[in-house]
């Protein structure tokens, strides 16, 4: 079976209010990203990390879209390691693959889940991805440009980042014995010196990060309909 693991536990400080239940497309945009491994065939459960305050809002959504697959929620972190450690711990012990997203993510979709578990499946890791596209720059700390950085073979992830399970609990347990901190799953596993494959994402997928980006996302679903 395959478990995925929500990531909702931020405390959305750039965004200037809780992003996470900000409506979108006529629900909050962790409805989106729920009904989305919902709606997956190759997922059996889905834990939702997440702070103990926006757990009613995930009993409500569960509750109002009549989600069979939600297992469990379970307190986040101080760090977004520690947060995906809790969700681990909370996965079936059966679970051979774990996808785990970013809640503030809701336009994954379940095509691309599938996809995603499908490589991991094969390789023992792979992560949602799509190529840069933009010409990047490096500036100094007065934001004077001092150079150009080649986007040749530069990737933007994005997430799910789908794993063999007892794969991500040793990157794990290596990051939480040494202390490290990392930003996502990928870098834990690397860290271990072990490969991930990327899966080219074809479909819009970005992070509701700033205000701006609910338009766009808005956009992008009106687009689907």
């Amino acid at each position: 079976m395959n478990s995925a693991i929500i990531v909702a536990a931020g405390g959305s400080r750039r965004m200037g209010f809780d992003k996470l239940s900000a409506p979108l497309g006529g629900r909050p945009v962790l409805g989106h990203s729920l009904l989305a491994f919902e709606r997956c065939a190759d997922i059996a459960e889905v834990i939702v990390v997440t702070a103990p305050d926006r757990e009613p809002l995930v009993r409500s959504l569960a509750a109002e879209a009549g989600l069979s697959k939600l297992a469990a929620i379970v307190p986040g972190g101080a760090e977004r390691h520690l947060s995906v450690w809790n969700g681990l711990q909370a996965a079936h012990s059966s679970a051979k693959t774990v996808a785990v997203h970013d809640g503030a993510r809701p336009l994954v979709t379940p095509t691309a889940i599938s996809r995603c578990l499908a490589a991991a499946a094969e390789h023992g890791a792979a992560s949602l991805a799509h190529p840069i596209a933009d010409t990047l720059k490096r500036a100094d700390a007065d934001r004077r440009v001092v150079g150009s950085v080649s986007r040749d073979d530069l990737w933007a992830m994005e997430t799910p980042q789908c794993f063999e399970t007892g794969l991500l609990r040793r990157a794990y347990e290596r990051i939480l014995d040494g202390g490290d901190l990392v930003t996502d799953e990928v870098s834990a596993v690397e860290a271990l010196g072990e490969p991930v494959f990327l899966v080219e994402n074809p479909e819009p997928n970005p992070k509701i990060t700033y205000p701006a980006d609910l338009a766009l996302a808005e956009a992008i679903l009106a687009g689907r309909r």
